[in-house]
């Protein structure tokens, strides 16, 4: 074999080798962390579009090559504080690397698959939102402690009354497309979170595993604390739910509030007040074309009654 020969068997090595190395990427999705990042003297752009045309192309010539990007979000005051807290210099190109090497193990993030950034991007904030979300109704549950008459463990049991008010919900709901929306008033902002189901004669009520989990997670912290809250649903009627004509009959939108740790129907009139009206100004919004605004099913709380506090 000769050296020519040798180096050209060692370069498709090193390739092959390459393709076996993930790779990982922070983005600077918005202008005012992209503005922050640019005090640095290493920070070598000037233009966000510019930046982020620069961060695809990078990202496409990866994936030709047959590299796995996992890709996340880089916040710039959370960087700073990374920095502080390490005695790093914010200032240094390696330390924009640490920081995103440990974003891809303990923050949101999400696999490059050649789509545009345009797309990726406002997929890339929705996961961050529901860690975020995760991370802080978590925190709540944990800090939940036992109940000082029985000693039960509230977290367990709060994700436990979560747990079958969905699982009723959902069966009283019946068939169609359900996006359902759950609010907890703890802390600023609130906690939100967001479960669509499909549910169709014969067929495996269809849920997504990571939303189910965040949904109860936030109904637990709502229950833990017993802090207000409420949750809405909207059905879209299935085919099965045509009228005579062969048209859609319209979406139904109803309500529950939380209330000794369980959710309660609203009225009809509460439900439309309540999806009617601006939550900043308080000002009323015309009712959607082809929306029906229907009364809270009622749910049969757990035997277990007794209220924790």
């Amino acid at each position: 074999m000769t050296a020519t020969s040798r180096h050209t068997d060692q370069s498709a090595a090193r390739r092959s080798l390459r393709r076996e190395v993930p790779s990982t990427a922070a983005v600077l999705a918005d202008e005012p962390d992209f503005t922050a990042m640019r005090r640095y003297r290493t920070f070598p752009f000037d233009d966000h579009n510019s930046y982020l045309q620069q961060m695809e192309a990078l990202l496409r010539t990866l994936a030709s090559q047959g590299v796995l990007t996992t890709l996340s979000l880089f916040d710039s005051v959370a960087y700073e504080k990374y920095c502080a807290d390490r005695a790093l210099d914010p200032d240094h190109p390696a330390s924009r690397t640490r920081y995103t090497a440990e974003l891809a193990c303990t923050g949101a993030t999400l696999t490059y698959e050649g789509q545009p950034l345009s797309q990726l991007l406002p997929l890339l904030v929705e996961e961050s939102d529901r860690r975020a979300t995760w991370d802080h109704a978590s925190g709540l549950l944990a800090r939940a402690g036992t109940c000082e008459e029985c000693g039960e463990d509230l977290a367990r049991a709060a994700f436990a009354r979560a747990t079958q008010a969905l699982q009723q919900l959902l069966a009283s709901l019946g068939g169609g497309t359900h996006h359902l929306v759950c609010s907890v008033a703890a802390g600023e902002p609130s906690l939100l979170a967001t479960l669509h189901a499909t549910a169709r004669d014969g067929a495996r009520l269809g849920l997504a595993e990571s939303e189910t989990l965040l949904f109860c997670t936030v109904l637990a912290a709502g229950f833990a604390l017993c802090t207000p809250g409420g949750i809405v649903s909207r059905t879209i009627p299935d085919a099965a739910g045509r009228d005579a004509t062969g048209d859609t009959t319209h979406d139904t939108v109803r309500g529950w509030s939380l209330r000794d740790s369980w959710p309660r129907p609203l009225t009809a009139a509460e439900v439309f007040t309540a999806y009617c009206t601006d939550a900043d100004t308080g000002e009323p919004i015309p009712p959607e074309h082809g929306v029906d605004y229907a009364p809270g099913l009622p749910l049969t709380p757990p035997p277990d009654t007794h209220r924790h506090r």
